[in-house]
């Protein structure tokens, strides 16, 4: 493998990486803080049904 084409290998890995980062396929991390904090509000709205 010649230099060249070592150095374009390691840029496309690099594009790849960065490219995987900028769109996670993951949810974003919600803290168990933060998901204690929603569902105490979520319990505390009332819930509001309509009966027909």
């Amino acid at each position: 493998m010649n230099r060249q084409k070592k150095l374009q290998q390691l840029f496309k890995e690099k594009a790849k990486k960065a490219s995987a980062k900028l769109a996670p396929k993951k949810p974003k991390y919600i803290s168990k803080a933060d998901r204690a904090k929603l569902a105490a509000e979520a319990a505390a709205e009332p819930v509001e049904t309509r009966e027909s």
